[in-house]
């Protein structure tokens, strides 16, 4: 991807690495870059932490606990907004499907699930948690599909920030989508409040995980170099509480719940006039622009 661009920020991993990392802003797509970016087999190990909490069902902590709640208020929506969608066969591919259950609430639904999920413990726990359940298969990249089938909806919650090469997974995602089918990708948006607010401490910005860090613009001009379109853009409420509270850890090296409690509903309060909220969801389908 070349680009004309200029130094945003410097961020430190404080996940797993404690090492810093910058971010370059590509002038032409209004999207951020993280630099350098590891190799694939040395990103791998920064997802090697019982911290990475998409990886794991953890409990232990009081952050882990609020995670947990909100993961199944998250799961109840995202289960609402998939069956809004009218589908002959009701195939759903989750790209990124973490530790399952997002499946297994689909596949309770009378959804025919799918998964795709490189963090080998990740998967072992989604194919544990899925035993016995009308599973296709859960993958651990999304070229082994091979454009076998095709899927009434694909969803990537929180991945495509992760992926190193964008046109090439988003041709991907396409042919393995039907042609009257959704496209549902969610990602943090680096033009909230929140984000503005934290700045180099803002916790979504997860440096070397997140490779890219998108706009609304950055989202239509690169799907739209696939030929693909946004139907609507849909507001994640609540990614700006627990951002906002992972954020203070890292600025403060605590966490303040009632300063995160504020800025979270700050955010979402500026958004509702601005529509730029700390993650957003783009329902995307086949077509010209």
């Amino acid at each position: 991807m070349i680009s004309k661009t200029t130094h945003y920020l410097t961020c430190k991993d404080y996940t797993v690495s404690n090492k810093n990392f910058d971010l370059v802003y590509h002038n032409d797509l209004d999207m951020l870059e993280t630099f350098p970016q590891p190799k694939t087999k040395e990103l791998y190990g920064y997802y090697e932490s019982d911290d990475y909490i998409s990886h794991t069902d953890s409990k232990e902590t009081v952050v882990d606990k609020l995670y947990q709640i909100v993961k199944k208020l998250a799961l109840a929506n995202k289960l609402k907004l998939i069956n809004s969608f009218k589908t002959a066969d009701k195939n759903l591919l989750d790209v990124g499907c973490g530790t399952g259950d997002f499946l297994l609430v689909c596949k309770n639904n009378g959804w025919k699930v799918t998964g795709v999920e490189p963090n080998a413990k990740a998967k072992i726990s989604a194919e544990n948690k899925l035993k016995g359940a009308f599973v296709s298969e859960i993958y651990s990249e999304i070229i082994q599909l091979n454009n076998e089938k095709q899927f009434d909806v694909i969803t990537l919650w929180h991945v495509l920030e992760h992926v190193p090469n964008l046109d090439e997974y988003i041709s991907t995602l396409k042919k393995l989508l039907k042609p009257n089918g959704i496209l549902i990708v969610a990602v943090p948006n680096f033009k909230s409040f929140d984000a503005n607010y934290y700045k180099q401490f803002w916790a979504a910005f997860d440096v070397p995980r997140h490779l890219w860090h998108f706009s609304k613009k950055s989202i239509q001009l690169l799907f739209a170099k696939q030929e693909m379109n946004i139907l609507k853009i849909l507001p994640m409420w609540f990614d700006s509480f627990y951002v906002s509270l992972l954020s203070e850890k890292y600025k403060h090296g605590k966490s303040n719940f009632l300063k995160a409690f504020y800025i979270g509903f700050l955010s979402n309060l500026k958004a509702s006039r601005t529509k730029e909220y700390s993650s957003l969801i783009y329902l995307l389908k086949k077509g010209q622009y």
